[in-house]
């Protein structure tokens, strides 16, 4: 189950109940939105009229290609739907799946070290589709109804029973009642975040998922529990040696609603504690509902991009996105770790914008109005000050960074962004602006 996931989230794991024709599981090539609403969603007569040509046709680029009849028919019109044009660009390039770049160089390393390790016994999965249920993302994996993580604020919504997966976990039970035990899913994730050099509201998560029988525990004089949490760390202390080299490191004793007992791995890297991964035993009751009784588990996640940030010296999250060839030319298939050398550091422009907050203003719906409009030249939106007056009325002042990582800004679009950003954030958020 994927584990690295914004400070709201607190680190959860990876997830999906599409099929595919040839072995059970759905691919993205050929997966349709799911939703008990067929007025929502339909496969043959559905609403695209919001969504505009140019968002199409950036999905022809890279990955895999998405037919205007597949999942491009994501209904906008739905009053839940709070997905914009440049996260659902985002469908289908599947960076991982790109042997070449910095995250498929990673995930085939992974790859590797299970093939070695497990005599090819785990099964990969890395093209399932990223639209699934509201039972798969949250219900299968037992997240409380009340979670932080199941808000609007947080997560990607196509209508009230669908959403874009905020982790592969939601492919979890699907996978156990199609009778595999032993996995790795590998996908694109969304989640609605802040804006800064290691956040990004798509990024890329590895679940892997084992199960035990009785036979395997029985005679080793431990109990079930303890005999998977026991393998699970000698698995996975020996994937971040294949990673990192013969490091230090520490189990530190966590929280997960699927896991227990649960646990995070760190490695000491660079003369600092690095968080590598989240993993645990499987709660049973994912087990029972699924098909596996008195049986036993272990699950762990990671996220690609806060590794390959590490192991590759990338210093923003923006980057794995970048097609310029002075990025791309850098990496070659089943080179790990080749340093990335910094191509130009073009300057940033700060701009500031305050405004009195109004009771339902959130931070993550800022941060989407500025992606919204600034895309990837948005390097970071920071919280500067904020006061309350004598009414009572709360202001915050944001400072806004630009920079684009190919090429210098002009004071002119500079300057139209922050105005188009300004009168949004007064329009779509009821605030003020001072």
């Amino acid at each position: 189950m994927a584990m690295v996931i914004s400070s709201v989230h607190a680190t959860l794991f990876a997830r999906a109940s599409f099929f595919c024709q040839s072995s059970g599981l759905r691919s993205f090539r050929s997966c349709l939105p799911f939703s008990s609403s067929a007025a929502s969603v339909s496969s043959h007569n559905l609403s695209r009229k919001k969504w505009r040509q140019p968002v199409l046709s950036v999905l022809d680029l890279g990955g895999v290609k998405i037919s205007r009849e597949g999942t491009l028919d994501v209904v906008r019109d739905d009053p839940a739907n709070n997905v914009p044009d440049n996260i659902f660009s985002k469908l289908g390039v599947q960076l991982h799946r790109r042997d070449q770049h910095p995250l498929g160089i990673l995930k085939n390393a992974i790859y590797e070290y299970f093939d070695t390790n497990y005599s090819n016994k785990f099964n990969k999965f890395d093209d399932l589709c990223p639209i699934v249920s509201v039972k798969q993302n949250f219900d299968d994996v037992l997240f409380p109804e009340d979670h932080v993580s199941r808000s609007y604020n947080d997560t990607y919504y196509i209508d009230p029973q669908t959403v874009l997966r905020c982790h592969t976990s939601a492919h979890q039970a699907e996978l156990l009642r199609s009778e595999y035990t032993h996995f790795l899913v590998t996908g694109d994730v969304y989640r609605r975040d802040s804006i800064d050099s290691t956040h990004y509201p798509v990024f890329h998560q590895m679940e892997g998922f084992r199960v035990f029988v009785p036979e395997e525990w029985e005679g080793s004089g431990m109990d079930a529990t303890l005999f998977a949490a026991t393998d699970l760390k000698q698995c996975l202390e020996g994937l971040a040696r294949h990673l990192f080299g013969a490091v230090e490191m520490r189990w530190v004793d966590t929280y997960f609603p699927f896991t227990n007992p649960s646990f995070e791995l760190e490695i000491y890297f660079k003369e600092k504690w690095l968080e590598v991964l989240g993993c645990g035993v499987t709660e049973q009751e994912i087990l029972k509902r699924n098909g596996k009784p008195n049986k036993v588990a272990w699950a762990f996640g990671l996220g690609l991009e806060r590794l390959a940030m590490v192991l590759f010296d990338i210093p923003d999250i923006r980057l794995f996105w970048s097609n310029d060839e002075r990025f791309t030319s850098q990496f070659s298939k089943g080179q790990l770790g080749v340093k990335f050398k910094p191509f130009s550091k073009y300057p940033p422009c700060y701009k500031d914008m305050s405004f009195w907050i109004s009771e339902s203003f959130t931070e993550n719906n800022l941060c989407e109005v500025v992606r919204g409009i600034a895309g990837d030249l948005v390097e970071e939106v920071q919280l500067i000050d904020n006061f309350t007056n004598k009414k009572g009325m709360t202001s915050h002042c944001y400072r806004i960074a630009y920079r684009s990582m190919e090429r210098s800004l002009t004071d002119e679009e500079i300057n139209d962004l922050q105005w188009k950003v300004r009168e949004q954030v007064q329009s779509k958020l009821n605030v003020v602006l001072r």
